[in-house]
């Protein structure tokens, strides 16, 4: 399996395309639509609703991105489509609306977040929820977790979707895990048993001699996150495609 090439030509759009200034929330319908009218890929994030919906939001409890508080989990899909995302004028998107938006028209990579709490083997409904919309959706998609348990159950959900894992430098003063996890993710030791096909990371962590590893054995390097054109040119030193917000990158040659 090999990540499709649009995925290495494509800048992709952390999050989608959001600017709160012009009323684009992080993944949000309207983002996700400005990245498609420019052209560029997109990189949306899945959790789990209290009524098993994939919903596409990034972080675990509400509070950041809007008004409410508490676990997103807790909530199930019509009442999460009815809480206003900050700075914009819609609510939070399932897996299906966001899917039909992009129909086919850019790369999609599409982030499983951690369930278990641990990078632990407590793994399953997200990806179950989200494994119907995404094996009959027809585009150049990929899914990626940090989570090695999720990314293995994808291979058994979807195992004809190419799929990668989210890597890190896991300083362990900013991972809530304990340092032996840490340890232990940073080397990436799970590649090969995950089917994996990428690695989409951490972008000044890319000269990690394990990540050079890779390369060489055929991964494919995508990274996150950058934020300029000064950033985009050290990345592309190592990564052949980068993650972006906050600026506007070229398309790859």
């Amino acid at each position: 399996m090999t990540l499709p090439s649009a995925f290495l030509n494509v800048p992709l759009a952390h999050r989608a395309l959001h600017d709160l200034a012009a009323g684009r929330p992080e993944n949000s319908r309207a983002a996700v639509h400005a990245a498609v009218e420019a052209g560029f890929g997109i990189e949306i994030d899945l959790q789990l609703s209290a009524d098993g919906k994939a919903m596409v939001f990034h972080d675990y409890g509400l509070e950041r991105l809007t008004a409410e508080r508490g676990a997103l989990r807790l909530r199930d899909a019509d009442a999460l489509a009815k809480i206003p995302l900050k700075g914009g004028d819609e609510g939070i998107p399932t897996l299906e609306e966001i899917l039909d938006l992009v129909a086919g028209r850019v790369p999609l990579l599409v982030e499983f977040k951690d369930q278990d709490g641990s990078m632990g083997p407590d793994v399953g409904a997200l990806e179950a929820a989200a494994a119907g919309p995404l094996a009959t959706y027809r585009g150049d998609l990929a899914v990626m977790s940090f989570n090695p348990y999720s990314v293995q159950e994808l291979s058994r959900l979807l195992p004809d979707v190419p799929r990668g894992l989210t890597t890190s430098g896991y300083r362990a003063d900013e991972w809530p895990l304990p340092t032996a996890t840490c340890d232990r993710l940073r080397e990436i030791p799970d590649y090969a048993d995950c089917g994996a096909c990428f690695i989409s990371h951490e972008a000044d962590d890319l000269s990690r001699p394990r990540v050079a590893e890779l390369k060489a054995g055929g991964a494919a390097v995508l990274c996150w996150t950058i934020r300029s054109k000064a950033e985009e040119d050290i990345a592309r030193q190592v990564a052949q495609n980068v993650t972006f917000e906050s600026y506007l990158p070229q398309p790859s040659p």
